[in-house]
């Protein structure tokens, strides 16, 4: 399988929708995937217990993208939770701690997913905040007065930081193909599906653009330290108001064995193919 270039354009590996074949002979030798709970998160039946406080599945996108590659070794060191400081750190978790991620890096790692930033921006305060206020005005946007641009300079902040995360990856393993990997979409682009999901009507366009933004100014940052960027953000129809067969991210009452408000084994598998397409 040949090496990827670091120079795909991110456009075209957001819109890359074509499941990758299982590599018969890979040219990865070992595989380190980091990251928080949109990378660690599947099944409920399929969690791992190393520590059981990361929720790490082996049905995550991580392990759909080993499965297609096929390394010769594949360490997976994502946790729901983690934040840009338990790359470097040890991360307090339930049976854990969860070690630093950065220290499954080493100088023969030659492939490193990333998925990180959401909860550096508040990803859990966003969602439990907006559903609290949507109780006061169902069909105005409470959320987004209460905030009043405060997550667009979150957003802003969080840039210079996935620079460094690419900068510091690099630097302890330095032979790495990386690939970070930014957010499916969560809410519609507009309308919503109040109280199912409770966000206001008036909310759910605002929301759906500061994701927007998140993603957008992730893969800005990591394209320009040299990473390659995948968007599973850009797909539309897959959110957490549509049905049970469609859906990608539950909603907060799950329709499947996943966890509320993250991505399904429906999504973890579109997000492993369309990554696993930029890889090969």
């Amino acid at each position: 399988m040949p090496r990827m270039s670091r120079a795909v354009l991110p456009a075209l590996l957001a819109t890359a929708l074509l499941t990758a074949p299982a590599a018969a002979d890979s040219s990865y030798q070992r595989y380190v995937a980091l990251g928080d709970s949109f990378a660690a998160v599947g099944t409920l039946t399929n969690i791992r217990t190393d520590p059981i406080g990361c929720a790490r599945a082996t049905d995550n996108y991580p392990s759909g993208v080993a499965a297609r590659i096929q390394p010769e070794q594949f360490v997976d060191v994502t946790c729901g939770g983690a934040r840009i400081p338990d790359l470097t750190s040890p991360q307090d978790v339930t049976g854990g701690p969860n070690p630093a991620q950065f220290d499954a890096l080493t100088p023969d790692t030659d492939l490193v997913t990333v998925s990180i930033g959401g909860n550096d921006v508040g990803f859990g305060e966003i969602i439990s905040t907006c559903a609290r206020l949507s109780l006061t005005d169902p069909f105005g946007a409470p959320c987004k007065a209460h905030y009043d641009g405060e997550l667009e300079r979150r957003i802003a902040a969080l840039g210079p930081r996935i620079t460094e995360v690419v900068e510091q990856i690099r630097d302890r393993s330095p032979r790495a193909d990386i690939v970070v990997v930014g957010y499916l979409r969560i809410l519609p682009p507009r309308g919503g599906c109040w109280p199912v999901v409770p966000v206001a009507y008036g909310d759910v366009p605002h929301f759906a653009g500061i994701q927007d933004l998140l993603n957008a100014t992730i893969g800005r940052h990591a394209t320009a330290a040299g990473a390659v960027f995948v968007n599973p953000g850009v797909t539309t129809g897959h959110d957490v108001c549509q049905l049970p067969h469609l859906k990608w991210v539950e909603g907060f009452i799950p329709t499947s064995l996943s966890v509320p408000v993250h991505p399904n084994a429906r999504g973890q598998a579109h997000v492993a193919s369309i990554t696993a397409a930029a890889i090969g």
